[in-house]
């Protein structure tokens, strides 16, 4: 029964000194140790930025796709993505590109007035298997294989021809 008393006593000590100690105030070297909750959004980074400056409205995106400067050299046998619009002048012309990382990708967007889609192949059976939603002006919006290797004409420029056309993704899926 002793024994009993003197282990419930410790126990209750041991409780109020650890009751105690997480009642005392955090300092603010505690506060910096500790790390901040994340929640990632899959925002395109900077996408306010590009927007000003170039009038390019990127959404949301997983990563693997990612706006560039057309004029970024490329090696070996991939490219860019190549998004023809005439509503959009940026690189000194109506060109947009996207480098993929990787052998998936997803990019959300509203560019409007999409003429040509080209894959990112330097030559034949290179390129990434592309989708691209697009939703041409008073139409649903459809999914449109693009041409790994070469253009995919859409909007304006289809046969026959169709409304302009706003790209709503990019998707590649190997």
């Amino acid at each position: 029964m002793r024994k009993s008393l003197k282990l419930a006593a410790a126990a209750a000590g041991a409780l109020a000194v650890a009751l105690g100690f997480a009642g005392l105030p955090a300092t603010a070297d505690d506060a910096a140790d500790t790390p901040t909750s994340v929640v990632e959004d899959h925002r395109y980074p900077g996408a306010a930025r590009i927007l000003a400056e170039q009038n390019v409205k990127l959404l949301t995106g997983d990563g693997n796709i990612l706006f560039v400067d057309c004029d970024t050299p490329v090696t070996g046998d991939i490219g860019f993505i190549e998004v023809y619009t005439t509503e959009i002048d940026v690189n000194a012309g109506n060109a947009l590109c996207f480098r993929v990382n990787g052998t998936k990708g997803l990019l959300n967007m509203e560019i409007p007035a999409v003429f040509e889609i080209r894959g990112d192949g330097q030559k034949e059976g290179t390129g990434h298997d592309i989708t691209a939603t697009i939703r041409s002006d008073g139409e649903a919006a459809r999914v449109v294989p693009v041409d790994p290797d070469g253009s995919t004409q859409v909007g304006i420029t289809e046969d026959p021809p169709r409304p302009p056309a706003t790209l709503l993704q990019l998707k590649v899926t190997g």
